[in-house]
């Protein structure tokens, strides 16, 4: 039985008072929950010792919003590696989010190489995959998701998936406040398990894919339901304390 997770993707936002603001609320919010989803919040760099520090000993896990793909110190100037994120209090880190891949070119090879070097670094890669809008409008969708998971599997084999999670996210329904229907994120979430299953079963079956794209609080637990989404990676939502929580009980 695969458990949930719902890791909130903070992107540039945030000041060390409104940091500070969201994680007294996300902490005493939590402290009332049981029983619900693996969570995860990920800040900018800058206020992940912060969030670390806050949310030690409560359900709430943290995370980073990219790794870099070298393993060792050196001259990769605004890279932080693995090793790095762990010792900052880091348990998750996003690999391939959209924005990264059109707005700072990072090739499918680059998100492989990231991936596979927050495995190594012991941290685990949450991996994005999706389409544009151009793209599911051409048809192209599934092409689109398997050709990126494909870079991934070719870096870290099939069993090294094993400890990775995915996420799919539609790129046309990102901050745009159109969400895929469920029907449409099931299509995709069945189709990225279909494609594991059909090279190692244990990991298609046991493989946790998270749907990112506008969830709120009243959409989540119909996208839930759907029987291959295991949870959400929240964006604009997972600024809001209340909005936030909302929706992981939604996945509890």
């Amino acid at each position: 039985m695969r458990k949930a997770l719902v890791a909130g993707n903070w992107k540039m936002h945030g000041s060390r008072s409104v940091v500070a603001e969201l994680l007294d609320a996300l902490a005493d919010g939590v402290a009332d929950m049981s029983g619900g989803p693996d969570m995860a919040v990920l800040p900018p760099f800058l206020f992940v010792p912060a969030a670390a520090d806050r949310l030690t000993d409560t359900a709430i896990a943290v995370g980073a919003q990219n790794v870099c793909d070298q393993d060792d110190e050196g001259a990769f100037t605004g890279e932080v590696s693995a090793r790095m994120l762990k010792e900052a209090g880091c348990r998750y880190a996003l690999t391939g989010h959209s924005e990264r891949r059109a707005l700072y070119g990072e090739s499918d090879e680059l998100v492989a190489a990231r991936t596979a070097a927050a495995l190594r670094g012991g941290i685990i890669p949450i991996v994005c995959l999706g389409e544009s809008l151009s793209e599911r409008e051409a048809g192209e969708t599934d092409a689109v998701v398997q050709r990126q998971l494909r870079a991934v599997v070719d870096a870290v084999g099939i069993s090294g998936l094993a400890g990775a999670v995915l996420a799919y996210e539609p790129v046309w329904a990102i901050g745009t406040g159109r969400t895929a229907s469920p029907q449409q994120a099931q299509a995709v979430h069945a189709l990225l398990r279909t494609y594991l299953r059909k090279r190692d079963a244990v990991i298609g079956d046991g493989m946790r894919i998270l749907y990112g794209g506008s969830v709120k609080p009243d959409n989540a637990a119909e996208l839930f339901a759907m029987p291959d989404i295991d949870g959400g990676l929240i964006g604009g939502a997972s600024l809001n304390a209340d909005a936030f929580l909302a929706i992981c009980r939604a996945a509890g």
